[in-house]
């Protein structure tokens, strides 16, 4: 299993959940993000700014892509047939006739909270099976700093807005 944009707020959870469940994984983000997602279970990573992952990896069964959007089916070339491609970000997505012709399951979705299934996993976060990693957090009344922080990319974890009890 490959997770492209592997250090982000999706991507480390996706990292973790794999690993997990048994998966070997190879993640690709910024080479500053390896010591990180080696310590959150990836088994391989490969460093985007120094070699496209598409041209190195082979016979995949899954690439969950948590960058998503029109780059996605870059990947189509690198799964076997029979696998499967997972954009995080189906908005603009391509290459749906490309993988129904290579025989690769392409499928997009929306990243939507679920209370049901956030209880699900508790007891995952509670043993610190999966980790949360925080990038940066701000209070709600900076929420635009919080955008503009997102904007800037290369996040290692999630971005938090705080709300003060008090207020």
């Amino acid at each position: 299993m490959l997770v492209n944009g592997a250090a982000g707020g999706v991507g480390h959870f996706a990292v973790q959940i794999a690993k997990w469940k048994g998966a070997h994984v190879t993640a690709v983000a910024s080479g500053r993000h390896e010591g990180f997602l080696r310590d959150l279970g990836a088994d391989a990573f490969i460093d985007y700014t120094k070699v496209a992952p598409e041209n190195v990896v082979q016979d995949l069964d899954l690439v969950v892509d948590a960058i998503g959007g029109p780059t996605s089916a870059r990947f189509l070339r690198s799964i076997k047939h029979g696998g499967a491609l997972f954009p995080i970000f189906g908005l603009g997505a391509v290459g749906g006739d490309e993988a129904h012709e290579r025989g690769v399951t392409m499928s997009t979705t929306q990243v939507r909270a679920s209370g049901a299934q956030l209880e699900d996993i508790r007891p995952l976060l509670d043993d610190a099976t999966i980790r949360v990693a925080i990038d940066s957090c701000f209070p709600l009344s900076d929420a635009s700093l919080a955008h503009k922080r997102a904007a800037e990319g290369h996040i290692q974890g999630k971005i938090v807005l705080t709300v003060d009890a008090q207020a």
